[in-house]
Protein backbone atom coordinates (compact mmCIF):
# COMPACT_ATOMS: atom_id res chain seq x y z
CA UNK A 1 0.00 0.00 0.00
CA UNK A 2 1.19 3.71 -1.09
CA UNK A 3 1.57 6.58 1.55
CA UNK A 4 1.44 10.26 0.17
CA UNK A 5 1.80 13.16 2.19
CA UNK A 6 -1.64 16.09 1.11
CA UNK A 7 -0.47 19.61 1.66
CA UNK A 8 -3.18 22.52 0.91
CA UNK A 9 -1.81 24.27 -2.22
CA UNK A 10 1.18 26.82 -1.66
CA UNK A 11 1.64 25.53 1.81
CA UNK A 12 3.94 22.91 3.24
CA UNK A 13 2.28 23.29 7.06
CA UNK A 14 -0.22 21.14 8.44
CA UNK A 15 0.05 18.27 5.68
CA UNK A 16 -1.58 14.71 5.95
CA UNK A 17 -0.26 11.58 5.83
CA UNK A 18 -2.96 9.13 4.12
CA UNK A 19 -3.12 6.05 1.98
CA UNK A 20 -3.58 5.93 -1.85
CA UNK A 21 -6.52 3.23 -3.19
CA UNK A 22 -8.89 3.13 -5.03
CA UNK A 23 -9.26 5.57 -8.26
CA UNK A 24 -8.08 9.48 -8.28
CA UNK A 25 -11.44 10.74 -7.27
CA UNK A 26 -11.00 8.55 -4.16
CA UNK A 27 -8.03 10.04 -2.89
CA UNK A 28 -9.50 13.79 -3.38
CA UNK A 29 -12.79 12.63 -1.59
CA UNK A 30 -9.99 11.76 1.36
CA UNK A 31 -8.10 14.92 0.54
CA UNK A 32 -10.98 16.57 1.07
CA UNK A 33 -11.95 15.36 3.89
CA UNK A 34 -8.23 15.81 6.14
CA UNK A 35 -7.53 19.20 4.68
CA UNK A 36 -11.46 20.66 5.22
CA UNK A 37 -11.31 21.85 1.79
CA UNK A 38 -13.25 21.33 -1.66
CA UNK A 39 -10.10 19.13 -2.95
CA UNK A 40 -10.19 19.58 -7.05
CA UNK A 41 -6.90 19.04 -8.33
CA UNK A 42 -3.58 17.30 -7.42
CA UNK A 43 -0.26 18.74 -8.11
CA UNK A 44 3.22 17.24 -7.11
CA UNK A 45 6.55 19.03 -5.60
CA UNK A 46 7.02 20.68 -9.13
CA UNK A 47 3.73 21.76 -10.14
CA UNK A 48 2.84 18.98 -12.41
CA UNK A 49 -0.89 18.41 -12.43
CA UNK A 50 -1.55 14.67 -11.62
CA UNK A 51 -4.83 13.14 -14.14
CA UNK A 52 -4.11 9.59 -12.94
CA UNK A 53 -3.50 7.41 -9.85
CA UNK A 54 -1.08 5.31 -11.25
CA UNK A 55 1.27 8.38 -11.57
CA UNK A 56 1.68 8.58 -8.10
CA UNK A 57 4.39 7.07 -5.66
CA UNK A 58 5.09 5.64 -2.12
CA UNK A 59 6.05 8.73 -0.24
CA UNK A 60 4.85 11.49 -2.65
CA UNK A 61 4.67 14.37 -0.90
CA UNK A 62 1.25 16.22 -3.09
CA UNK A 63 -0.81 19.71 -3.09
CA UNK A 64 -4.40 19.81 -3.22
CA UNK A 65 -5.70 22.58 -5.04
CA UNK A 66 -9.69 23.86 -5.16
CA UNK A 67 -9.10 24.26 -8.36
CA UNK A 68 -6.59 27.24 -8.73
CA UNK A 69 -3.43 26.90 -10.51
CA UNK A 70 -0.45 25.72 -8.51
CA UNK A 71 1.47 28.09 -5.64
CA UNK A 72 5.11 27.52 -5.16
CA UNK A 73 4.91 26.94 -1.32
CA UNK A 74 8.68 28.22 -1.19
CA UNK A 75 7.77 31.47 -3.36
CA UNK A 76 4.61 31.85 -1.50
CA UNK A 77 6.88 31.87 2.02
CA UNK A 78 8.76 34.35 0.60
CA UNK A 79 5.85 36.88 -0.39
CA UNK A 80 4.09 36.64 2.87
CA UNK A 81 7.21 37.17 4.48
CA UNK A 82 7.34 40.59 2.49
CA UNK A 83 3.86 41.40 3.86
CA UNK A 84 4.63 40.43 7.11
CA UNK A 85 7.41 42.76 7.00
CA UNK A 86 5.47 45.26 5.40
CA UNK A 87 3.08 45.77 7.87
CA UNK A 88 5.69 45.27 11.56
CA UNK A 89 5.09 49.03 12.18
CA UNK A 90 4.52 51.59 9.22
CA UNK A 91 0.98 52.32 8.49
CA UNK A 92 0.39 54.95 5.36
CA UNK A 93 -3.13 56.82 5.80
CA UNK A 94 -5.14 57.99 2.90
CA UNK A 95 -7.19 60.80 4.62
CA UNK A 96 -9.59 62.51 2.22
CA UNK A 97 -7.02 62.59 -0.17
CA UNK A 98 -4.29 63.07 1.71
CA UNK A 99 -1.25 60.63 2.43
CA UNK A 100 -0.02 60.90 6.33
CA UNK A 101 2.48 57.57 6.94
CA UNK A 102 3.04 57.15 11.27
CA UNK A 103 3.74 53.57 12.57
CA UNK A 104 0.92 51.58 14.19
CA UNK A 105 2.60 52.52 17.98
CA UNK A 106 1.58 55.99 17.49
CA UNK A 107 -2.28 55.39 16.32
CA UNK A 108 -2.43 52.71 19.26
CA UNK A 109 -0.01 53.38 22.28
CA UNK A 110 -1.17 56.75 23.10
CA UNK A 111 -5.46 56.61 23.23
CA UNK A 112 -5.76 52.96 23.55
CA UNK A 113 -9.38 53.34 23.41
CA UNK A 114 -9.52 55.77 20.32
CA UNK A 115 -11.20 54.89 17.28
CA UNK A 116 -8.01 54.34 15.95
CA UNK A 117 -6.57 52.52 18.04
CA UNK A 118 -9.43 49.79 17.84
CA UNK A 119 -9.16 50.42 13.85
CA UNK A 120 -5.15 49.24 13.59
CA UNK A 121 -4.69 46.93 16.31
CA UNK A 122 -4.06 43.68 15.14
CA UNK A 123 -5.71 44.09 12.08
CA UNK A 124 -3.33 45.66 9.74
CA UNK A 125 -1.65 42.55 9.06
CA UNK A 126 -4.54 40.63 8.32
CA UNK A 127 -5.49 43.67 5.25
CA UNK A 128 -2.00 43.30 4.25
CA UNK A 129 -2.51 39.70 3.46
CA UNK A 130 -5.74 39.35 2.47
CA UNK A 131 -6.28 42.99 1.02
CA UNK A 132 -10.17 42.37 2.96
CA UNK A 133 -12.43 45.46 4.06
CA UNK A 134 -11.97 45.77 8.06
CA UNK A 135 -14.42 45.91 10.76
CA UNK A 136 -14.49 50.36 10.62
CA UNK A 137 -15.86 49.61 6.61
CA UNK A 138 -12.05 51.23 5.98
CA UNK A 139 -10.35 49.61 2.46
CA UNK A 140 -6.77 49.88 1.21
CA UNK A 141 -6.27 52.09 -2.30
CA UNK A 142 -3.83 51.35 -5.07
CA UNK A 143 -1.12 52.68 -3.16
CA UNK A 144 -1.50 50.39 -0.05
CA UNK A 145 -2.90 53.72 1.69
CA UNK A 146 -5.54 53.13 4.56
CA UNK A 147 -8.97 55.12 3.09
CA UNK A 148 -10.52 57.46 5.95
CA UNK A 149 -12.90 59.97 4.38
CA UNK A 150 -11.85 62.57 7.16
CA UNK A 151 -10.61 66.42 6.86
CA UNK A 152 -6.99 66.21 6.35
CA UNK A 153 -6.27 69.71 7.19
CA UNK A 154 -8.12 68.85 10.48
CA UNK A 155 -6.48 65.05 10.85
CA UNK A 156 -3.03 66.58 10.89
CA UNK A 157 -2.54 68.25 14.40
CA UNK A 158 -4.45 64.95 15.57
CA UNK A 159 -1.91 62.97 14.29
CA UNK A 160 0.99 65.37 15.44
CA UNK A 161 -0.72 65.04 18.97
CA UNK A 162 -0.48 61.06 18.90
CA UNK A 163 3.32 61.63 18.19
CA UNK A 164 4.05 63.67 20.80
CA UNK A 165 1.51 64.52 23.21
CA UNK A 166 1.47 68.76 22.17
CA UNK A 167 -1.25 70.10 20.83
CA UNK A 168 0.04 72.31 17.93
CA UNK A 169 -2.61 74.12 15.59
CA UNK A 170 -1.38 76.55 12.43
CA UNK A 171 -2.64 79.94 12.62
CA UNK A 172 -5.82 80.34 10.91
CA UNK A 173 -7.01 76.69 11.68
CA UNK A 174 -10.77 76.79 12.97
CA UNK A 175 -10.24 74.80 16.69
CA UNK A 176 -13.86 73.93 16.35
CA UNK A 177 -12.77 71.92 12.85
CA UNK A 178 -9.99 69.73 15.03
CA UNK A 179 -12.61 69.50 18.04
CA UNK A 180 -15.24 68.01 15.78
CA UNK A 181 -12.44 65.13 14.68
CA UNK A 182 -11.28 64.47 17.60
CA UNK A 183 -14.65 63.38 19.27
CA UNK A 184 -14.88 61.35 15.96
CA UNK A 185 -11.56 59.54 16.67
CA UNK A 186 -12.18 59.33 20.21
CA UNK A 187 -9.15 61.23 21.65
CA UNK A 188 -10.42 62.42 24.76
CA UNK A 189 -7.62 64.11 26.22
CA UNK A 190 -7.30 65.95 23.34
CA UNK A 191 -11.00 67.27 23.44
CA UNK A 192 -10.82 68.45 27.01
CA UNK A 193 -7.48 70.84 25.45
CA UNK A 194 -9.20 71.67 22.44
CA UNK A 195 -12.56 72.85 24.43
CA UNK A 196 -10.19 74.87 26.72
CA UNK A 197 -8.27 76.43 24.08
CA UNK A 198 -11.58 77.18 22.17
CA UNK A 199 -12.90 78.91 25.74
CA UNK A 200 -9.54 80.63 26.22
CA UNK A 201 -9.81 81.96 22.77
CA UNK A 202 -13.09 83.18 22.77
CA UNK A 203 -13.23 87.49 22.98
CA UNK A 204 -14.16 88.33 26.46
CA UNK A 205 -18.25 89.48 26.26
CA UNK A 206 -18.98 93.07 26.41
CA UNK A 207 -20.88 93.72 29.30
CA UNK A 208 -20.57 97.43 28.75
CA UNK A 209 -23.66 99.68 28.73
CA UNK A 210 -25.29 100.05 25.44
CA UNK A 211 -24.72 103.97 24.41
CA UNK A 212 -28.06 106.41 23.68
CA UNK A 213 -26.23 106.55 20.26
CA UNK A 214 -26.64 102.71 19.96
CA UNK A 215 -29.92 102.46 21.15
CA UNK A 216 -31.50 105.57 19.06
CA UNK A 217 -29.83 103.76 15.63
CA UNK A 218 -31.53 100.67 16.97
CA UNK A 219 -34.85 102.24 17.49
CA UNK A 220 -34.62 103.90 14.27
CA UNK A 221 -33.54 100.51 12.49
CA UNK A 222 -36.67 99.03 13.79
CA UNK A 223 -40.80 99.18 12.58
CA UNK A 224 -42.64 101.09 14.51
CA UNK A 225 -45.02 97.82 14.48
CA UNK A 226 -42.73 95.55 15.56
CA UNK A 227 -42.27 94.21 19.49
CA UNK A 228 -39.16 95.86 20.60
CA UNK A 229 -37.29 93.24 22.95
CA UNK A 230 -34.70 94.61 24.84
CA UNK A 231 -35.05 92.10 27.74
CA UNK A 232 -32.10 91.67 29.92
CA UNK A 233 -29.78 94.58 28.35
CA UNK A 234 -27.84 96.78 29.97
CA UNK A 235 -28.76 100.26 29.60
CA UNK A 236 -26.98 101.22 33.48
CA UNK A 237 -26.37 105.11 33.39
CA UNK A 238 -27.68 105.80 29.50
CA UNK A 239 -28.95 109.13 28.82
CA UNK A 240 -32.49 107.70 27.83
CA UNK A 241 -34.43 110.83 27.93
CA UNK A 242 -37.09 112.40 25.60
CA UNK A 243 -37.21 109.17 23.93
CA UNK A 244 -40.43 107.07 22.70
CA UNK A 245 -40.12 103.91 24.47
CA UNK A 246 -43.82 102.84 24.34
CA UNK A 247 -44.22 98.77 24.38
CA UNK A 248 -40.92 98.13 24.78
CA UNK A 249 -39.92 95.00 26.91
CA UNK A 250 -37.13 95.72 28.95
CA UNK A 251 -37.94 93.04 31.13
CA UNK A 252 -35.23 92.38 33.91
CA UNK A 253 -32.98 95.00 31.73
CA UNK A 254 -30.49 97.09 33.80
CA UNK A 255 -31.67 100.47 33.68
CA UNK A 256 -29.81 101.58 36.86
CA UNK A 257 -29.06 105.25 37.28
CA UNK A 258 -30.17 105.86 33.96
CA UNK A 259 -32.01 109.13 32.89
CA UNK A 260 -35.90 108.37 31.58
CA UNK A 261 -36.79 112.24 32.01
CA UNK A 262 -39.66 112.49 30.25
CA UNK A 263 -39.72 109.85 28.35
CA UNK A 264 -42.75 108.08 26.73
CA UNK A 265 -42.50 104.61 28.31
CA UNK A 266 -46.95 103.96 27.87
CA UNK A 267 -47.18 100.61 28.10
CA UNK A 268 -43.88 99.06 28.48
CA UNK A 269 -42.81 96.06 30.17
CA UNK A 270 -40.13 96.94 33.36
CA UNK A 271 -41.18 93.83 35.38
CA UNK A 272 -38.23 92.77 36.96
CA UNK A 273 -36.77 95.77 35.73
CA UNK A 274 -33.38 97.05 37.58
CA UNK A 275 -34.41 100.60 37.99
CA UNK A 276 -32.93 101.76 41.45
CA UNK A 277 -31.17 105.42 41.00
CA UNK A 278 -32.92 106.24 37.84
CA UNK A 279 -34.58 109.80 37.40
CA UNK A 280 -38.05 109.64 35.60
CA UNK A 281 -39.42 112.51 36.21
CA UNK A 282 -41.98 114.19 34.07
CA UNK A 283 -42.09 110.69 32.14
CA UNK A 284 -45.48 108.89 30.87
CA UNK A 285 -46.09 105.56 32.63
CA UNK A 286 -49.11 104.60 31.37
CA UNK A 287 -50.19 101.06 31.38
CA UNK A 288 -46.73 100.74 32.29
CA UNK A 289 -46.12 97.26 34.14
CA UNK A 290 -43.15 97.22 36.52
CA UNK A 291 -44.19 94.11 38.83
CA UNK A 292 -41.40 93.17 41.08
CA UNK A 293 -38.84 95.77 39.39
CA UNK A 294 -36.76 97.78 42.17
CA UNK A 295 -36.83 101.25 41.51
CA UNK A 296 -35.29 101.93 45.65
CA UNK A 297 -33.86 105.59 45.43
CA UNK A 298 -35.24 106.48 41.97
CA UNK A 299 -37.11 110.12 41.08
CA UNK A 300 -39.93 109.46 39.56
CA UNK A 301 -41.75 113.34 40.35
CA UNK A 302 -44.72 114.59 38.35
CA UNK A 303 -45.13 111.07 36.64
CA UNK A 304 -48.22 110.43 35.23
CA UNK A 305 -49.66 106.69 35.51
CA UNK A 306 -52.98 107.48 34.73
CA UNK A 307 -54.81 106.15 31.71
CA UNK A 308 -58.04 107.81 29.92
CA UNK A 309 -58.52 104.48 28.16
CA UNK A 310 -58.64 103.14 31.45
CA UNK A 311 -55.27 100.86 31.32
CA UNK A 312 -53.76 100.91 34.89
CA UNK A 313 -50.62 100.93 35.47
CA UNK A 314 -49.32 97.41 37.67
CA UNK A 315 -46.30 98.06 39.99
CA UNK A 316 -47.67 95.17 42.65
CA UNK A 317 -45.03 93.89 44.40
CA UNK A 318 -42.17 96.79 43.48
CA UNK A 319 -39.52 97.94 45.35
CA UNK A 320 -40.00 101.79 46.03
CA UNK A 321 -38.12 102.41 48.94
CA UNK A 322 -37.37 106.12 49.05
CA UNK A 323 -38.45 106.61 45.75
CA UNK A 324 -39.51 110.75 44.92
CA UNK A 325 -42.99 110.28 43.53
CA UNK A 326 -44.16 114.13 44.14
CA UNK A 327 -46.87 115.01 42.20
CA UNK A 328 -47.42 112.44 40.25
CA UNK A 329 -50.66 110.90 38.72
CA UNK A 330 -51.51 107.52 39.65
CA UNK A 331 -55.71 107.08 39.53
CA UNK A 332 -56.00 103.45 40.05
CA UNK A 333 -52.16 102.18 40.17
CA UNK A 334 -51.68 98.75 41.14
CA UNK A 335 -48.97 98.77 44.24
CA UNK A 336 -50.28 96.04 46.12
CA UNK A 337 -47.88 94.63 48.46
CA UNK A 338 -45.00 97.04 47.22
CA UNK A 339 -42.46 98.73 49.38
CA UNK A 340 -42.94 102.29 49.77
CA UNK A 341 -40.81 102.72 52.69
CA UNK A 342 -39.65 106.52 53.48
CA UNK A 343 -41.07 107.34 49.83
CA UNK A 344 -41.81 110.86 48.78
CA UNK A 345 -45.51 110.93 47.98
CA UNK A 346 -46.64 114.53 48.62
CA UNK A 347 -49.45 115.98 46.64
CA UNK A 348 -49.75 112.66 44.16
CA UNK A 349 -53.33 111.68 42.76
CA UNK A 350 -53.75 107.94 44.47
CA UNK A 351 -57.33 107.88 43.70
CA UNK A 352 -58.99 104.42 43.55
CA UNK A 353 -55.54 103.18 43.94
CA UNK A 354 -54.50 99.44 45.31
CA UNK A 355 -52.26 99.69 48.26
CA UNK A 356 -53.53 96.53 50.35
CA UNK A 357 -50.45 95.48 51.64
CA UNK A 358 -48.33 98.07 50.74
CA UNK A 359 -45.58 99.51 53.17
CA UNK A 360 -46.26 103.02 53.59
CA UNK A 361 -44.20 103.13 56.59
CA UNK A 362 -42.81 107.29 57.53
CA UNK A 363 -43.79 107.76 53.76
CA UNK A 364 -45.32 111.50 52.98
CA UNK A 365 -48.39 111.33 51.92
CA UNK A 366 -49.55 114.76 52.58
CA UNK A 367 -51.78 116.48 50.23
CA UNK A 368 -52.52 113.00 48.62
CA UNK A 369 -55.84 112.22 47.31
CA UNK A 370 -56.30 108.66 47.99
CA UNK A 371 -60.41 108.95 47.18
CA UNK A 372 -61.50 105.23 47.51
CA UNK A 373 -57.76 103.95 48.04
CA UNK A 374 -57.34 100.44 49.11
CA UNK A 375 -55.36 99.98 52.36
CA UNK A 376 -55.94 96.96 53.95
CA UNK A 377 -53.49 95.46 55.55
CA UNK A 378 -50.88 98.13 54.75
CA UNK A 379 -48.79 99.26 57.13
CA UNK A 380 -48.85 103.13 58.02
CA UNK A 381 -46.20 103.27 60.82
CA UNK A 382 -44.88 106.78 60.77
CA UNK A 383 -46.94 107.95 57.75
CA UNK A 384 -47.47 111.31 57.12
CA UNK A 385 -51.31 112.06 56.36
CA UNK A 386 -51.18 116.54 56.92
CA UNK A 387 -53.24 118.11 54.18
CA UNK A 388 -54.88 115.17 53.21
CA UNK A 389 -57.54 116.44 50.49
CA UNK A 390 -60.62 114.66 52.21
CA UNK A 391 -58.96 114.86 56.17
CA UNK A 392 -62.89 114.70 57.36
CA UNK A 393 -64.08 111.81 55.02
CA UNK A 394 -61.27 109.16 55.61
CA UNK A 395 -63.47 106.83 57.18
CA UNK A 396 -65.87 107.07 53.80
CA UNK A 397 -63.44 107.93 51.61
CA UNK A 398 -60.18 105.39 52.11
CA UNK A 399 -61.07 102.05 52.20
Amino acid sequence: MRRVTLFVNGSHRDGKVVAVYGALSDLLSVASNKLNIKAVNLYNGKGGLIDDIALIRDDDVLYVSEGETFIDPEAHDKEMEAKSSMCTDWITLNVGGQYFTTTRSTLVNKEPESMLAHMFRDKVCHMAFFGEQDAWGNKRDHQGGFLIDRSPEFFMPILNYLRHGQLIVNKGLNLLGVLEEAKFFGIESLIEQLELEIKNSLPAEDHSPISRKEFVRFLLATPTKSELRCQGLNFRGTDLSRLDLRYINFKMANLSNCNLSHANLCSSNLERADLSGAILDGANLQGVKMLCSNAEGASLKGCNFEDPSGLKANLEGANLKGVDMEGSQMTGINLRVATLKNAKLKNCNLRGATLAGTDLENCDLSGCDLQEANLRGSNVKGAIFEEMLTPLHMSQSVR
